[in-house]
């Protein structure tokens, strides 16, 4: 499974000119087991992306030289933690910027973050609006966070409608000059690799269904 994502990756990069070394795998292993984890570090895998904080610690336990990516939405209480990761993808708020940033007063490392942008209509999706991303990357920055770039997840069904938010997506980064897009998910990673991915969170491609 994992060489057949390998391969979509490269063949999407190809596909629209780019170095297939410009997109980073970061490997999904939210509800999975170490042993599958450990599955996908055999085989080279160095990222993993987890949503929730506290099963991403049981993870790192097992896995202390890996790069821990916290996908999902971080909690305030739970910002303690945040030194524990490789990259913090879901930076939505001021309040939250503030948080973290006074983890490093206290002087804890903080991991290079991404702004969550709510590009869909979904309700469901998390993230600042594309009107108010910059304004919260500006922010975070002046509280000297290191913000690499964006991070969006696209509507659910539609391809159309993702194509439209990831290329938005990129816009808005290119328009903040900053290096990274965290986009594209297993249904429709290799749209995001058109419209300038630099990183996919895939977990359910790298799996074999579960009976």
């Amino acid at each position: 499974m994992l060489l057949d994502v390998r391969r979509r990756i490269t063949q999407a990069c190809l596909a629209v000119g780019r170095d297939p070394a410009s997109v980073r795998l970061v490997a999904v292993t939210k509800g999975r087991t170490v042993a599958d984890i450990a599955a996908l570090v055999a085989q080279g895998v160095t990222d993993i992306g987890e949503s929730r904080v506290q099963e991403a610690l049981v993870k790192q336990a097992s896995f202390p030289d890996l790069a821990f990516h916290l996908i999902g939405s971080l909690q305030r209480n739970k910002v303690k933690f945040v030194s524990r990761f490789a990259m913090l993808h879901s930076l939505d708020s001021l309040a939250l910027a503030e948080t973290v940033a006074r983890r490093a007063d206290l002087g804890e490392r903080i991991p290079p973050v991404l702004v969550e942008v709510r590009l869909a209509s979904d309700g469901e999706k998390q993230g600042i609006g594309p009107d108010d991303a910059p304004g919260l990357v500006r922010a975070a920055l002046a509280l000297g966070l290191d913000v690499r770039g964006l991070m969006t997840i696209g509507p659910q069904g539609d391809l159309d409608g993702t194509r439209r938010a990831f290329a938005r997506a990129r816009e808005l980064r290119d328009s903040l000059g900053l290096p990274e897009l965290s986009m594209g998910m297993s249904g429709d990673f290799e749209l995001a690799i058109a419209e300038g991915a630099t990183l996919v969170r895939v977990g359910s491609a790298l799996f074999e269904e579960r009976a």
